[in-house]
């Protein structure tokens, strides 16, 4: 049986659900472990992180039991592995029980049928074959402030584009080294010129954790701030990333998954180039793992 922990923010749990869905594509029996959302397993973390894939509709959610986790892995995941299973995993990963992602993509994963998936799986590759399908089956519940209703409608009948500038956390001393300076004001720069070169009369929808610093440093009346979808309510920001129709990202699975549900033909995707410092940008894999994104790096260039 194929396993995948369910762990982090809306962005990454929708990328677990994505290959979970590929596995049972491929025939594989799998299901979905939650208990990283148990009480006291996040006790430690800087952002601690809610379910939400159940507050969407149409999902297909096969929860593994810890009986099930007990069977494949001889033990709970947050239980200390043994000497010789940590040994064999790191020698051979293959052969162990427990696969912990290491790399952008790991194609050999799509091969196996008894292993326990420890990652984010953010790589379009993985999935791409059936992003159609879960565009059809992940849902948003109705939202009950009409001004979700009203700008939808609006995204709808003008050449929308939403960009997401992520700042809060990612000031944060402990995330600015892995995440900082990758979505530059270069980089933003770049990819609305990029979008307006194409679509002059672009209106642009800002999504950002800090409405006051957007508010001032975009002026006109192209931009429009969204920033009334707060806490449980967020997830109405993928929903509306998702109605525009085209769309400019983040370093954030968030508004990935904002362009992924998009389903407008022709749409412009555009995302950094990296996603964490420590990534090396390999252009002609970028673009073959990615394809159909435009990729910008932190100076402002399409690579």
């Amino acid at each position: 049986m194929i396993i995948i922990r369910v762990m982090g923010g809306l962005g990454n749990q929708l990328q677990q659900y994505a290959l979970y869905r590929k596995m049972e594509t491929l025939g594989r029996e799998a299901g979905l472990d939650f208990s990283w959302f148990e009480k006291g397993v996040q006790e430690n973390m800087q952002a601690p992180r809610e379910l939400e894939l159940n507050r969407l509709e149409g999902l297909s959610l096969r929860a593994v039991s810890p009986g099930e986790v007990q069977a494949l892995l001889g033990r709970r995941y947050e239980e200390r592995e043994s000497v010789f299973e940590k040994a064999k995993r790191k020698l051979n990963p293959s052969l162990a029980r427990v696969f912990e992602e290491t790399d952008m993509y790991h194609p050999e994963i799509l091969q196996w049928r008894d292993k326990y998936l420890v990652g984010y799986w953010a790589c379009e590759a993985y999935y791409a074959d059936i992003l159609d399908r879960l565009r059809g089956e992940i849902r948003f519940p109705d939202s009950a402030d009409p001004r979700n209703r009203e700008t939808m409608a609006q995204m709808e009948n003008c050449e929308s584009v939403s960009m997401h500038i992520r700042r809060g956390d990612y000031l944060d001393a402990a995330n600015l080294e892995m995440f900082g300076n990758i979505c530059t004001q270069d980089y933003y720069d770049s990819a609305v010129k990029y979008v307006k070169e194409r679509y002059p009369e672009a209106v642009f929808y800002l999504f950002s954790d800090d409405s006051a610093y957007v508010r001032e440093k975009y002026q006109g009346p192209e931009y429009r701030v969204v920033d009334w979808n707060k806490e449980e309510n967020s997830c109405y920001d993928m929903m509306l990333m998702s109605h525009c129709r085209h769309n400019i990202c983040a370093n954030s699975t968030f508004s990935f998954w904002g362009a992924r549900l998009n389903g407008h033909a022709g749409k412009i995707m555009i995302r950094p180039s990296i996603h964490k410092n420590t990534q090396v940008c390999v252009p002609e894999r970028m673009k073959q793992l990615w394809a159909g994104w435009t990729l910008i790096s932190p100076e402002g260039v399409c690579i």
